[in-house]
């Protein structure tokens, strides 16, 4: 049971850090792109603001040189200085710029190539044309981004060629990816080993408290028997007395509870012979059994079992599950009516005990397979109840590759037992 709590450890551990890898990385591309596309985008806003056809790239003109005096020059100082304009600086300067300019009967008035050759004024033309067809003001194709706009006696369609900061992005993102798959295979290692660490001596805990339980539970089965052999001698030789019906009637008590504990015991540890069960005969067999306990408190039993739902399992553990449950559901029903039910869905058997009852608080319910743990805390001891049958339903699933559960609604207690299909 601790080796596949152990694994769910892990899994989630792994599952949590791949999602937030995953997150991440979303985030930071996301981010990346946006800041991209946002500042290209005013590049290319300022391109247009500062175009002309008499300077159609838009260069800055240098400042003319001061006159040489003899005389001492004054200090300049630190006078203000301008702002530079949006989409300015040092990328804009570096970056590359495509125009063309058309005349409102679409004729061509000015293209501007950038002086690279990787657009010819052609291609730029009908990139242009076809844009303006598109009645677009924005957008991108191919590696460049596009701006349209309205110019006095023309229309400008100017654009940003994005090669360089789109291969930035993917090289970004290549390193991303290649850095944080590294950094997975080694956190999955490093939790692997924490995993290990923190779960063993819990594990180890957790089996020495079960080998305790089995070896005090054997231990006490002789004692157990030879008070029992004892008593019944001593009734012989003196016939019905007060005390000596008290001591019998807590020696079976704990005779029970001997072997809840022993059963108990073997479902977790020990390894049952598995084969093919027929569990629909199994949940039948028991149901009739049932209905006999039943109809003595007054209740009826119900039945829906699907046939032929086979297992690979053990029969009596099983058997053990139904018994239970069925049990549990008669001793706690507030109806008249228990309902009992199995089903054949996909490749997993459910099974469904259903009773009339108050609706078991969802902080108790966490704690209802417990060992000794009964829903009513004030409650003594109830004849050979001592609060071990769901937790042995459940440690029976579970040596099944299933699961157990309960649920409240309606006034109506179910539990659910789902155990996969196996073939052998």
């Amino acid at each position: 049971m601790f080796n596949r709590s152990r694994r769910k450890i892990i899994l989630s551990i792994m599952g949590s850090l791949l999602l937030l890898f995953a997150i991440t990385l979303t985030v930071i591309m996301l981010a990346s792109y946006h800041e991209m596309n946002r500042k290209n985008q005013d590049m290319l806003e300022h391109h247009v603001e500062i175009y002309s056809l008499d300077q159609p790239t838009g260069e800055r003109m240098l400042p003319e040189p001061e006159p040489m005096t003899d005389g001492p020059r004054e200090p300049k100082g630190n006078p203000p200085q301008e702002p530079p304009p949006i989409g300015g600086g040092p990328d804009y300067e570096l970056s590359t710029f495509y125009s063309v300019a058309l005349a409102d009967d679409q004729t061509v008035l000015a293209v501007d190539d950038g002086d690279k050759g990787v657009y010819s004024e052609e291609d730029l033309v009908s990139l242009a044309t076809e844009i303006l067809s598109e009645g677009k003001t924005t957008g991108n194709t191919g590696h460049l981004a596009y701006i349209v706009a309205q110019k006095p006696g023309y229309t400008l369609v100017a654009f940003i060629d994005n090669t360089v900061s789109e291969s930035s992005m993917n090289t970004l993102l290549h390193n991303v990816l290649v850095f944080g798959g590294t950094a997975m295979v080694l956190l999955f290692f490093i939790s692997m080993i924490l995993a290990n660490r923190i779960i063993r001596p819990l594990e180890e805990n957790d089996q020495k408290q079960k080998q305790f339980v089995s070896d005090a539970s054997h231990e006490l089965k002789t004692p157990v028997a030879v008070i029992s052999t004892n008593a019944e001698m001593l009734s012989r030789e003196i016939g019905t007395n007060e005390w000596l019906a008290n001591i019998q009637y807590e020696n079976e008590r704990m005779g029970g509870l001997v072997r809840q504990l022993l059963d108990l015991s073997r479902v977790e540890s020990a390894e049952a012979p598995m084969e093919q069960v027929d569990f629909s005969r199994v949940v039948t067999g028991e149901a009739l059994a049932f209905e006999t306990l039943a109809f003595d408190q007054g209740k009826t039993l119900q039945s829906d079992i699907a046939e032929g739902v086979f297992l690979t399992g053990n029969r009596n553990q099983l058997t053990q599950i139904v018994s239970v449950l069925l049990d549990n559901a008669i001793r706690h029903s507030t109806g008249k009516e228990i309902e009992i039910s199995l089903k054949h869905h996909g490749h997993t058997a459910v099974l469904d005990v259903v009773n009339e009852g108050n609706e078991i608080p969802p902080e108790k319910r966490e704690h209802l397979f417990d060992r000794f743990y009964r829903v009513d805390e004030a409650r003594n001891s109830d004849g050979q109840h001592y609060g071990l049958g769901l937790s042995i339903a459940k440690a029976a699933a579970e040596k099944h590759g299933g699961s157990i559960g309960v649920s409240c609604q309606d006034g109506k207690i179910r539990f659910t037992v789902s155990i996969p299909v196996k073939k052998t």
